[in-house]
């Protein structure tokens, strides 16, 4: 077992299947542009069983070698998902899983360490962002309840009832196509740019802000953390190397008082 742990965590076999991952990703997207498709269909999909083939015998021997704390990484149980998800037959009612084989590229995530210590960053930053996500969903409730009491009768396609009113907020929380929608208001009321300015300054350059803010401020605790447990981990092997040249040390200085006193004890 340990001979295959090794194997697998062996950097060519892991820069290898990250190499495998990327093949095939590609090769799923060419299968969707319709001049490749159309011609190298067959082979496109000959090498896509070829690789979901490997990625199980690289899953299985993982799962022989690990046996049950194989499930007790994150990381293993997601990529244990993908492929689970990818070996389901895509007939029938399940022909829309055919498009969820692309996930087999997510697995780049779990192979790749620096891309492990963004997604770790960002899941400790989901506490924090919660409560900013509670804010801005009360200021989007506000904000449509507002609007829709002020300009359904004016643009009844925008701000006809809440759920409009809160889709549309949502897109000009964006800053997408906000200034048509404000100007068509804002011929039956000039004073509506208020509104609008008041809004987007609350959504999306103070509560986005505070949300971006959040997830920075986690990143850079958790790359704080990983540079700390990596010098205490330098530290440590220079103090452990110290140790061993002090016991050399001190075994020559015992070495060199022997000879000493054989060279001064009398024949």
């Amino acid at each position: 077992m340990r001979a295959l742990k090794r194997f697998l965590e062996h950097s060519l076999v892991q820069n290898l299947i990250i190499a495998l991952i990327i093949v095939n990703a590609i090769i799923l997207g060419f299968e969707t542009w319709p001049p490749i498709a159309s011609q190298y269909g067959s082979i496109l999909s000959v090498l896509d069983r070829a690789l979901l083939v490997i990625f199980v015998v690289e899953l299985s021997l993982r799962l022989v070698a690990y046996r049950l704390s194989f499930f007790r990484d994150p990381w293993n149980i997601f990529d244990f998902v993908v492929i689970g998800i990818a070996l389901l037959p895509a007939t029938g009612g399940l022909t829309a899983l055919r498009a969820l084989r692309i996930l087999r590229a997510l697995r780049l995530v779990s192979m790749i360490p620096s891309m492990k210590r963004v997604v770790a960053a960002l899941l400790s930053a989901l506490p924090g962002m919660a409560s900013i996500i509670t804010l801005l969903l009360l200021v989007q409730y506000v904000a449509a309840v507002i609007a829709t009491k002020l300009y359904a009768g004016i643009s009844p396609e925008f701000f006809g009832d809440i759920l409009k009113s809160a889709f549309t907020l949502f897109q000009i929380m964006t800053l997408e196509g906000w200034a048509d929608i404000a100007r068509d208001i804002m011929v039956h009321q000039p004073y509506a740019w208020l509104f609008f300015l008041v809004y987007i300054l609350s959504s999306t350059f103070t509560v986005l802000n505070l949300f971006i803010g959040v997830v920075v401020n986690a990143m850079q605790e958790q790359l704080g953390e990983e540079v700390k447990a990596e010098h205490s981990e330098d530290v440590a092997r220079e103090q452990a190397h110290f140790g061993l040249l002090l016991e050399e040390i001190k075994q020559l200085r015992a070495e060199l008082s022997a000879i000493r006193v054989e060279r001064q004890s009398p024949p």
